[in-house]
């Protein structure tokens, strides 16, 4: 008999990665350290590729490479960067990440100086800077979209503030609310965490190039000068700060948009609730809903329940990145690089959700009928008690007459609506929302949104030969 078959090992292939000198690498080993790297680094191509656009400025201005040499870099990766755009330059299996594929492809097209691209640079601060360009762009398109969906709420406000309905606490009728400040309750809490984006910002907007692997490296780089090229504010100034803080702007960046999503998940789960017959507060029409396999009737919200799911999911693309970042020493590790997956994956996840709720915000119907009705019986309790205390009487004598006369199943005559609005005319209550305080927070952050669009995408275009030079 013959023994049990063993599995065959892989063959062993020649290395084409950036840091083999040359030796043959054990083609198991070669894939399970690349992993799906190759997935992931798609959304970073073409910010290596402006990122190495920014990095020779530096070694120009650092007399590392020469003018000629200079010039062809510089022509041979905007015509990179017009590849990546067009899908002619994408990752192969031949390359191990965004930076191989890049740096082939440009050194079959110059020749020897595209093996000067590399001077003063790791894959550490490399990648960091990719990472950064990318958290730039995805920062700036999400707090745009979020100001789409803060619009979109303050619009439901105006149009819905005198449509009133009960509040609720515990999921029971507490007091009178209406359409109109359950919509602007959600506006300004989208604005406290779009109003914090700058603080973000400036951590974000650092240049890591010319850390290298957290050491620096012993040449004459000008780093400020590839930091200006990039369009970063500044630098991380301690080289080893960079790859001991991996992970943490990852975090910091999913956590604002777990702290937007979770604005986005107690919206939906109102609306699904809201929109069932039991309540019958809002209608979702029909161009919102999905149908049932079996059930003809049904109208589902599989909108809105997506979403709050996609927001769990969110979380827990955070904890991946707590989990992997935490307990490690100082330095770079390779457990770095699973820092991708989660942080790109969460801002996608984010990125579907916001322009899809612009869009089904103003088309939900308020049961404007059926939200007086529901004013009925507790949820005006409180107003029999307030107008007592209006009289002279002492709130807690109030509250006890009103509570016992309810358990003997006494009703109230309650106010209008007219009445419900204009005694809650304290600030922001339902009958004074304010809603041109939320409008102007709403412009203050569209003007540095807007300004910093502007100050990022001219220098990308500048490095990409898009703008002026």
């Amino acid at each position: 008999m013959t023994g049990p078959s063993r599995r065959r090992r892989p063959a062993v292939q020649p290395s084409r990665t950036l840091w083999s000198p040359g030796s043959d690498l054990d083609a198991a080993l070669l894939a399970y350290t690349v992993g799906d790297d190759r997935e992931w680094d798609r959304h970073l191509l073409p910010w290596d590729v402006l990122g190495s656009l920014g990095h020779i400025e530096g070694l120009r201005a650092s007399g590392l490479i020469t003018q000629r040499d200079h010039l062809k870099l510089r022509a041979g990766l905007r015509a990179a960067f017009g590849a990546v755009r067009s899908g002619r330059l994408v990752i192969g299996p031949e390359h191990e990440d965004a930076h191989s594929a890049v740096e082939l492809w440009l050194t079959r097209r110059v020749g020897a100086a595209g093996e000067r691209l590399h001077t003063g640079r790791s894959r550490n601060d490399q990648v960091t800077c990719d990472l950064r360009l990318f958290m730039k762009d995805s920062l700036l398109a999400l707090s745009v979209s979020s100001l789409g969906v803060v619009a979109a709420l303050l619009l439901f406000a105006e149009l819905h503030q005198d449509a009133l309905w009960p509040g609720y606490t515990h999921t029971r009728r507490a007091m009178p609310s209406s359409a109109g400040l359950w919509a602007a309750a959600f506006a300004e809490g989208l604005l406290d965490t779009v109003e914090g984006l700058p603080e973000l910002w400036a951590r974000v907007d650092r240049s890591p190039l010319g850390s290298a692997a957290g050491y620096g490296v012993p040449l004459p780089l000008d780093r400020q000068a590839a930091a200006r090229a990039l369009g970063f504010a500044g630098l991380d100034h301690n080289v080893a700060t960079v790859q001991n803080g991996r992970g943490k702007l990852e975090a910091d960046v999913l956590f604002w948009c777990v702290q937007l999503g979770h604005e986005l998940a107690k919206l939906s789960s109102d609306v699904i609730l809201y929109s069932g017959e039991e309540f019958g507060l809002l209608r979702l029409p029909a161009r919102l809903a999905t149908g049932s396999s079996i059930m003809p009737h049904k109208r589902n919200p599989d909108l809105f329940e997506l979403t709050r799911g996609r927001v769990a999911a969110l979380e827990s693309d955070l904890a991946a990145v707590l989990s992997i970042r935490s307990k490690l020493a100082s330095g770079y590790h390779r457990d770095f690089q699973l820092l991708k997956e989660p942080l790109i994956r969460g801002v996608g996840r984010l990125d579907g959700m916001l322009p899809m709720l612009a869009v089904a915000i103003p088309q939900l119907e308020v049961n404007r009928a059926g939200g007086l009705a529901a004013l009925s019986g507790g949820a005006l309790a409180t107003d029999e008690v307030m107008r007592r205390v209006e009289t002279g009487v002492p709130f807690r004598r109030a509250y006890r007459e009103v509570a016992v006369a309810l358990t003997r199943g006494e009703s109230f005559p309650g106010p209008s609506a007219r009445a419900v609005m204009s005694r809650r005319r304290s600030a922001g209550s339902v009958g004074r929302l304010g809603l041109e305080k939320a409008w102007r927070r709403f412009d203050r952050a569209r003007r540095w949104s807007e300004r910093e669009l502007g100050t990022f995408h001219a220098a990308m275009d500048r490095l990409a030969g898009r703008g002026r030079r």
